[in-house]
C-alpha cells in the first residue's frame, strides 16, 4: 500500500484533533504513531493540560469504543478487567466485563492505584485479551491505552513498576499550550466545548489497513544496527542502574518504521530513529541514586547517546519514496 495512505489518516485524523487540543501536533502524531504500531501510551505531565480530552478526541475521530478507568487507592483488579456472576435463572456463570474491554481506555493517574491493580493491566496491554477464572477473553481490535501520571504529585501514589513502565511504546508529556494557545482555547470554548460536536473522520477499517500497511515499511540493515547499538549503550552507560529491554528495542523499530510512514516514506531514516529514541526508551532506564540526586535523569542519558553514538552512513540509495 502506498504509504501516502498512512499520511492522509493522520493528518485527518490529527487535524481533526487540534480542533479540540490545540498547539499539541507533534505530541497528536507520536499518539497515533503509537496506535499504527498497536502500543500503548503513557502521558505524565501536571493536571489540566488536555490528557484527557486528548484520549477522547482520537477515540471520537477514528470512531472507536471507549472507556475511562479512574486509578484510585481503593481500586480492585477486578473493577477493571470485569468478573464473573453466577445466573441463578440459568445456573452458570456469566462473565461481565470491566471497562478494560474497550478499544481505547484512558487509565487515568495510573499511579494513585496499587502495584496489585496496576498488574491487572499487564497481560491486556501485552496480550489484548484478559483471564478471569482461567477463562480468556480477547480484547476488541484495535486496542490501546493511553495512561496519564502527575509527575509532581508523590503524596498518595504508587510508583509504575518496571514491567508496567516497559509496556508502553511511548512516554510523552503535553505541556502548557501558550499564550497565543490558551487564548485560542478560550474562544472556542465561549459557546461548548468544541469535544462536543467533535465527528468522526476516519474508521477502525481504515485504521486496521493502516498498521498492517506499516508492516511494510523498509529498515536498512545499518539502522536495525543502530537501534540496537542505542539499546545496548543503555545498559552499559555508567549512571544507569538497569536499561532498556529487547522490548525497547522492538518498539523503536516499530515506532521509526510508523513515524516514516507518518512523514510519507515507505523507509526509515536515522532521524526517525533519533526522533524517537527518547519517547521510547527513556522510561525504560532506570538512572542510580547518586546521578538522580545530581539532577541526571534519563532523558539526559538518551540525550548524551544520541550526542556520541555515530548515526549510519547511508550505503545505499533508499526505497522509491522521496523524503519528507
Amino acid at each position: 500500500m502506498d504509504s501516502s495512505f498512512i499520511r492522509s489518516l493522520v493528518e485527518t485524523t490529527a487535524d481533526n484533533v487540534e480542533r479540540v487540543v490545540i498547539g499539541k501536533r507533534r505530541e497528536v502524531e507520536l499518539v497515533m504513531t503509537a496506535l499504527l504500531c498497536k502500543g500503548h501510551v503513557l502521558i505524565e505531565d501536571v493536571p489540566g493540560v488536555g490528557k484527557t480530552v486528548l484520549t477522547k478526541a482520537i477515540a471520537r475521530s477514528i470512531g472507536s469504543s471507549y472507556k475511562r478507568i479512574q486509578f484510585t487507592p481503593d481500586l480492585l483488579p477486578s473493577d477493571i478487567t470485569g468478573v464473573n456472576v453466577y445466573n441463578q435463572q440459568k445456573s452458570v456463570f456469566e462473565f461481565r466485563p470491566g471497562p478494560i474491554v474497550s478499544q481505547m481506555v484512558l487509565a487515568d493517574e495510573i499511579n494513585r492505584a496499587t502495584p496489585k491493580t496496576q498488574a491487572a493491566l499487564l497481560e491486556a496491554m501485552e496480550e489484548a485479551q484478559v483471564t478471569i477464572d482461567g477463562a480468556t477473553h480477547m480484547l476488541p481490535q484495535p486496542f490501546l491505552v493511553l495512561a496519564t501520571e502527575n509527575p509532581i504529585d508523590y503524596e498518595g501514589t504508587f510508583p509504575l513498576p518496571e514491567a508496567q513502565l516497559d509496556r508502553f511504546m511511548i512516554r510523552i508529556a503535553l505541556g502548557y499550550p501558550g499564550r497565543q494557545g490558551e487564548l485560542e482555547m478560550l474562544d472556542r470554548q465561549h459557546q461548548r466545548h468544541p469535544l462536543e460536536t467533535l465527528r468522526q473522520v476516519t474508521t477502525i477499517d481504515d485504521l486496521r489497513t493502516a498498521q498492517d500497511a506499516v508492516k511494510t515499511v523498509h529498515v536498512a540493515h545499518s539502522i536495525r544496527e543502530y537501534i540496537v547499538t542505542l539499546v545496548e549503550a543503555t545498559r552499559k552507560h555508567d549512571e544507569v542502574f538497569l536499561g532498556a529491554s529487547p522490548r525497547g528495542s522492538i518498539a523503536l523499530f516499530n515506532a521509526s518504521r510508523a513515524w516514516a510512514a507518518v512523514r510519507g516514506r515507505d523507509f526509515v531514516l536515522p532521524d526517525d530513529v533519533k526522533f524517537l529514541a527518547v519517547p521510547t526508551l527513556a522510561h525504560r532506564i532506570i538512572v542510580g541514586p547518586s546521578a538522580r540526586m545530581q539532577g541526571y535523569d534519563s532523558r539526559s542519558v538518551m540525550n548524551d547517546l544520541l550526542r556520541t553514538i555515530p548515526i549510519p552512513q547511508p550505503t545505499s540509495s533508499p526505497r522509491s519514496a522521496t523524503p519528507v
